[in-house]
């Protein structure tokens, strides 16, 4: 389970705008996350790099930097602001960008995610040799979610890679069937902040 810290989003608006990243990162970890994911952007998320900081040095779980990751400052950026982890959307990088931000992340110690929506973006990731691969079940241009496209990119997906199923997941019963269909994780955020008790429903949704 990756458990985000999301104030916001472009499609639904304020989650939960005054949320406590200490307390939220606590609250995950005790529910039993095994990762912490954090907005950084501001303009469309409300996140920041306080929020990451901040979540990072309460517990001791490993962080995700969830951002639009596009220039090698960018990974950099996520290193200095002491994440272990960076997201690399395949769909906002060509393929020379990507194997670029991939190669430069792993040479300054950080593990990489990397987000894909369909098979084409699934082979880049797979030739850059990404070791954790993300599948997408929103579309990022209509904000419609899919869950048919993680079962069927799961089918593609070989089993030496970490795959991890990102957006949608709302109940114990949608957790279950992306683990039915060979994820090793899933990314939850909007069901955990807008829920009121993270730790009950993170709970709820390990399967």
């Amino acid at each position: 389970m990756i458990a985000e810290i999301k104030r916001r989003s472009p499609s639904k608006g304020d989650l939960s705008p005054n949320l406590q990243p200490v307390t939220l990162a606590a609250d995950y970890q005790q529910g039993g996350a095994s990762c912490i994911s954090v907005l950084t952007d501001t303009e469309f998320f409300g996140g920041s790099t306080r929020d990451l900081q901040a979540a990072r040095d309460a517990v001791a779980l490993p962080v995700l930097r969830k951002d639009f990751t596009v220039s090698l400052k960018d990974v950099c950026d996520a290193k200095i602001m002491n994440a272990d982890c960076v997201l690399l959307i395949a769909a906002a990088l060509d393929k020379k960008e990507l194997a670029e931000f991939h190669e430069l992340s792993v040479d300054i110690g950080l593990d990489v995610l990397v987000e894909t929506h369909d098979a084409t973006e699934l082979e880049d990731a797979l030739e850059i040799g990404a070791t954790m691969i993300g599948v997408n079940q929103r579309d990022l241009k209509t904000f419609h979610v899919d869950p048919r496209r993680a079962e069927e990119m799961a089918k593609l997906m070989p089993k030496t890679v970490l795959r991890v199923a990102e957006s949608g997941v709302k109940t114990r019963d949608d957790a279950q069937r992306l683990r039915d269909a060979g994820y090793d994780a899933i990314l939850v955020g909007e069901s955990l902040v807008t829920s009121g008790d993270m730790i009950s429903t993170l709970r709820e949704l390990q399967v």
